[in-house]
């Protein structure tokens, strides 16, 4: 009687030990999903907010380079008189030297 209660008994404690492994097993692999999916969510709150500043230099370069292109034809604009001018003003010296 004595041997069937200590088996029992280690029966008991084995089925316990592994009820209690397979619980610690059960706790990590939630703590691991739980784990990827914070990372996840702040890997996408972080994407978003890098979009945001570039969207933001995408719009400001768009701006830019429509001030600039405006800049260049008024530059353009002010060389083409200057040029025309002094071939005036060179074609006249000429006439009056000669």
């Amino acid at each position: 009687k004595k041997a069937l209660a200590e088996k029992k008994a280690l029966a008991e404690k084995k089925a316990l030990a592994e009820k209690k492994a397979l619980a610690e097993k059960k706790a990590l692999a939630e703590k691991k999903v739980q784990a990827e999916k914070k990372a996840i969510a702040e890997r996408q709150v972080i994407s978003v907010k890098q979009l945001d500043p570039q969207q933001k230099r995408d719009s400001r370069t768009e701006l830019l380079t429509v001030s600039v292109s405006l800049d260049t034809g008024k530059i353009v604009g002010i060389v083409a008189i200057g040029i025309l001018a002094s071939a005036f003003l060179v074609s006249a010296m000429v006439f009056i030297a000669g």
